[in-house]
């Protein structure tokens, strides 16, 4: 069997109806999924059988937008649904191997609770635990937290770069064995073992020391999805994991490289990239084409509008023809490398404001297949021999039907051809991704 290393990632990402908008409304979902513990816990074991990386799951502070009609025919803008990590905390304990991934944003959180919010989950799961570092793309968090306006996209990476550091000293507050525990001897840890941050810096003054023992099996893994440059820098100093929204091979191959040169200048090892992957899966091209169909005609033209109107950072279409092509934009504060994708995207393909619309609602910018296993296999496979990748975040459109299809034939077609593991050789998150 080929080394870990030399074969393909595959991350199981959590949107609790699937990742489609419209996914909801699907007959086989369960329409309260994001507040059943039951259907979590199944996808979480079935991630965990077909061996898994880690659960990836996405967050954000506020419903995403304040066009309640619109929002209130849908459940994919963070309504009705479980904060991370508390529901990864609940599914570390019906788990034993996959990761566990959850984001949190360094724009409205605290470095030291969030510290030991992680260390907590690290423990808890015996070293599966992983942050993906978010600054926050949606404007509407501000209002939950006190400010009148979204924080600068300058700003907010600017903050990042030193709450990561301060994250990171804080796990290193202990070492590995200063907690001793000696009855005999009356010592609980010994303060050799001890280490007082002491950070004072721009954004902070943290002194620490973290009051929970040094996580097992080191640092949770750091994960990140920037891609403006801002976000590159960042995640090339920072992370272990950079979640990419990628449809284009060229393009993939130029960020991977890009990455590598980064990371090697910033002298650490180059993080493992995993491409968004939105599948569906068909014994047949036709019975592929008939799911997604199914999907798409279930898409409310106004949710479909909405969403795509935040996905640009908030900017406002409402006045322009459907059938016309995406107008320029202003200038925004949200995500840059998101809004960039899709008028790239628009402009490759000549989509119209209405077909945007479509292409937004179900995958969203991430890299769409819709095939035989075979054939996403062909795929994936391509992409990953060529340097493109390392692995594939599987944004399944719907649960658990699309997630089944994806670990029913495509799983059982990579493992035939030696690109992913058939059983879990080490128990960390690390470990996994070594």
């Amino acid at each position: 069997m080929p080394s870990s290393s030399s074969m393909m990632k595959l991350g199981a990402f959590w949107y609790p109806t699937g990742y489609h908008i419209a996914a909801w409304r699907h007959p086989d979902v369960p329409a309260n999924a994001g507040i059943n513990i039951e259907h979590c816990m199944a996808f979480a074991r079935q991630a965990e059988q077909a061996t898994f990386d880690f659960i990836f799951l996405a967050d954000s502070l506020a419903v995403k937008g304040d066009d309640w009609q619109a929002l209130s025919k849908g459940a994919h803008r963070y309504v009705g649904q479980f904060e991370p990590l508390t529901l990864l905390s609940a599914l570390s304990a019906v788990t034993t191997r996959i990761g566990l991934v959850a984001s949190a944003t360094t724009t409205y959180n605290s470095p030291y609770t969030l510290a030991r919010q992680f260390a907590s989950l690290a423990h808890l799961s015996q070293g599966r635990a992983g942050w993906n570092l978010i600054t926050s793309q949606n404007p509407f968090e501000a209002g939950n937290y006190g400010l009148e306006n979204h924080p600068d996209h300058a700003d907010r990476y600017q903050r990042a770069e030193e709450f990561c550091d301060v994250v990171k000293g804080l796990w290193h507050s202990w070492d590995d064995a200063a907690f001793c525990y000696d009855k005999k001897n009356g010592q609980f840890f010994n303060v050799d073992g001890l280490h007082i941050l002491n950070h004072r810096g721009e954004n902070f003054r943290v002194k620490g020391p973290l009051n929970i023992p040094a996580c097992p099996g080191g640092d949770p893994i750091i994960v990140q999805a920037g891609a403006s440059d801002a976000g590159r820098r960042l995640a090339a100093r920072t992370s272990e994991v950079i979640f990419s929204a990628q449809h284009d091979f060229s393009c993939a191959q130029v960020f991977y490289q890009d990455i590598h040169q980064r990371a090697a200048l910033a002298g650490r090892p180059a993080p493992k990239i995993m491409t968004g992957l939105f599948p569906f899966v068909g014994q047949s091209i036709q019975e592929a084409e008939e799911k997604y169909a199914r999907l798409q005609s279930l898409i409310d033209d106004s949710v479909g509008l909405s969403l795509l109107q935040v996905q640009l950072g908030g900017v406002d279409l409402s006045s322009y023809s459907m059938d016309a092509p995406l107008p320029p934009l202003p200038e925004g504060n949200a995500s840059h490398s998101r809004r960039q994708l899709l008028q790239e995207l628009a402009g490759r393909q000549d989509y119209t404001l209405r077909q945007l619309c479509q292409h937004v609602a179900g995958a969203r910018g991430h890299w769409q297949l819709v095939g035989t296993a075979a054939q996403i296999a062909d795929e994936m496979e391509y992409w990953f021999r060529q340097r493109a990748t390392d692995g594939f975040n599987i944004m399944a459109p719907w649960l658990p039907g699309g997630f089944d299809d994806f670990t029913r034939w495509v799983v059982p077609e990579l493992r035939r051809r030696g690109l992913f593991r058939e059983e879990y050789t080490g128990i960390t998150l690390r470990e996994h991704l070594a």
